[in-house]
């Protein structure tokens, strides 16, 4: 029986844009800068503000999306050793959301571990939340956080600060590359038909 929170059902969004936030936010953590750099945050400031409503739920979407794609991965590998996902990531997802108050507030929490318990049993994150409301502005860096921090665990598992963000990118160049071939072989389908 199918959920109205299958994949399937969900939009993609803009997973380009919402790895390349990540990837950047990953390079700073790495290269020790864990203050807040306020040229940094007036660019991402300002950049929301040129997405208007349309790119910025696009944004959005895709941050679930990449939430979706790396417990996807997550679910694989603790599945290979015989580990449920859920019981080995969320409670440290929590206890590390629980240390960082300034960028996520408690009441996010639950939200945030919600989010990711659907992306695990194989349920679209954006969908799962959407069955609760709009999104709030309190739930924006929790968001971001939450992608991070998951990026940063298979980094960890991996023992590559850039497996995340690399396995995400080419899934999109194959995604891409297959859609290619995918009209390439439509057009010439058409045009076989008119012969």
């Amino acid at each position: 029986m199918s959920s109205p929170c299958d994949p399937e059902h969900a939009p993609v969004g803009d997973v380009g844009t919402a790895l390349m936030m990540i990837d950047s936010r990953l390079k700073t953590i790495h290269a020790g800068k864990t203050e807040v750099d306020p040229e940094q945050q007036e660019m991402v400031r300002q950049f929301a503000a040129s997405l208007g409503p349309r790119g910025a739920d696009d944004l959005l979407n895709g941050a679930c999306t990449l939430i979706y794609m790396f417990m996807s991965w997550l679910r694989k590998a603790h599945e290979d050793h015989g580990k449920d996902v859920i019981e080995y990531v969320v409670p440290t997802l929590v206890a590390t959301m629980r240390m960082m108050p300034k960028s996520i507030p408690s009441e996010a929490i639950p939200t945030m571990a919600g989010l990711v318990i659907a992306a695990g049993t194989g349920l679209s994150p954006n969908l799962w939340r959407q069955q609760y409301g709009d999104w709030t502005e309190a739930e924006m860096n929790p968001l971001e956080a939450t992608a991070f921090l998951l990026a940063e665990h298979i980094n960890r598992i991996t023992d590559d600060p850039d497996f995340a963000t690399r396995m995400v990118a080419e899934t999109l160049a194959g995604a891409d590359e297959a859609a290619g071939v995918n009209a390439a072989f439509d057009e010439y389908d058409d045009g076989d038909d008119e012969a």
